[in-house]
């Protein structure tokens, strides 16, 4: 397959995001996306941005206004190399440089190209300041080789339908979580399943007889372990999602310190928070077959008798959300100290109804696990294909997927 070479600017027209001013509260909550690295970067398409602005706020940065079908990378910080297209007109922040392709180019191609540019962009910076960037005359003059056009389409149609099955698995796990979400509220908020039976008054409401109204604190422990000279405990960090992810495979570079022998243990199946960024989600549950840690400046906590599950799906609850908005203190990034969370109100469950709906979790649970493994997988093949697609190691009619 013959290649061509190309700076990154030769694909489209380059554009580095900005930021409406935040002093401006109307810049704000409108209906235009405005990408930043705090969304989740992991897919192939820019998700539903965590903000949005108005049209008053794009006023301020029209120029930097991204039609559907651009190529998003990021560029700074810890996320630097991460890649997604845009589905709809979008705002980035600065933190993203940004390709609008040209008709010579497939945009699918390029979003594959960039996530191995992003790689060598993301090894390049680490001989920058302490905050890693690529400013955009680097990026746009950034060497590069590509196939014709024909040739991008027929390797982009392969890595796509991995994509594709990846998308599937993943909508298949967002309608088992609201399937989890829905048999938690049945059971624990609307009481469907004890409708029959006597109902007693509370201060949450009325309860089935038997249930009583508690605290957090009266369910969940906090831990204080420490990593000391263990040498074989990964470092876990919350993410957006509510999830504790391995922080060397979510973000591109170390964000940890090279010791960790302060960070504390999060055993299997516990949690831990930022107090510091807990209205973000940061709140995340280790859900791996082995102990991890975390900053020392996490909360981390263990639930009591099996409620685990129960604590999982509260925390999705408007109840919890609300709860930790009134308890935390301080301006933008409210802190949540461990007391003040473990103060916060719940209904309590019989031990026997806990254990009786922890299987039926359990049962979603195993099947969101399997699909994300597959996802894994799939992923790990797609970055194993690109490289020798564009080699030519490997022809497309080679490939069966």
């Amino acid at each position: 397959m013959e290649l061509y070479k190309k700076r990154i600017s030769d694909l489209g027209r380059i554009v580095t995001g900005k930021t409406p001013r935040t002093s401006n509260a109307e810049n704000y909550g409108g209906k235009i996306p405005f990408l930043t690295p705090s969304d989740d970067l992991s897919g192939k398409f820019a998700p539903k941005t965590v903000k949005t602005i108005t049209e008053l706020g794009l006023s301020e940065v029209s120029n930097c206004l991204l039609p559907s079908k651009s190529v998003c990378i990021s560029c700074i910080g810890s996320d630097l190399g991460k890649v997604v297209i845009t589905n709809e007109p979008t705002v980035t922040n600065q933190q993203f440089n940004s390709i609008i392709p040209t008709e010579e180019n497939d945009t699918d191609f390029i979003y594959y190209l960039m996530t191995i540019v992003g790689k060598e962009l993301n090894y390049l910076s680490k001989t920058s300041t302490a905050v890693p960037i690529i400013n955009k005359s680097t990026f746009a003059d950034y060497e590069i080789e590509i196939p014709s056009l024909e040739n991008q389409r027929r390797i982009a149609k392969v890595l796509s339908s991995l994509d594709d099955k990846i998308e599937v698995n993943r909508k298949i796990n967002e309608n088992l979580e609201q399937q989890a979400q829905a048999l938690f509220k049945s059971w624990f908020v609307d009481f469907e399943p004890f409708k029959n039976g006597e109902f007693v008054e509370s201060e949450l409401g009325m309860i089935p007889k038997g249930w009583r109204v508690g605290t957090l604190g009266d369910l969940c422990i906090q831990s204080s372990e420490k990593v000391g000279n263990k040498n074989d405990v990964k470092v876990l960090s919350p993410v957006t999602t509510g999830s504790l992810m391995l922080s060397e495979e979510y973000f591109t570079k170390q964000v940890f310190s090279e010791s960790i022998a302060k960070y504390k243990i999060v055993k299997r199946g516990a949690f831990a928070y930022n107090p510091a960024r807990v209205n973000i989600g940061s709140l995340g549950r280790n859900e791996y077959d082995f102990d991890g840690c975390v900053s020392p400046v996490y909360v981390v906590f263990e639930c009591k008798n099996g409620y685990s599950n129960y604590f999982d799906l509260y925390r999705t609850t408007e109840r919890f959300k609300t709860e930790v908005l009134l308890r935390a203190i301080g301006g933008v990034r409210q802190s949540l100290n461990y007391t003040d969370f473990a103060m916060i109100q719940t209904i309590i469950a019989p031990q026997e109804i806990v254990d009786a709906f922890n299987p039926l979790f359990e049962k979603i649970k195993v099947i969101q696990k399997h699909l994300e493994q597959e996802s894994r997988r799939l992923a790990e093949l797609r970055d194993t294909l690109l490289p020798k697609l564009m080699s030519g190691e490997l022809k497309v009619n080679e490939v069966e997927i």
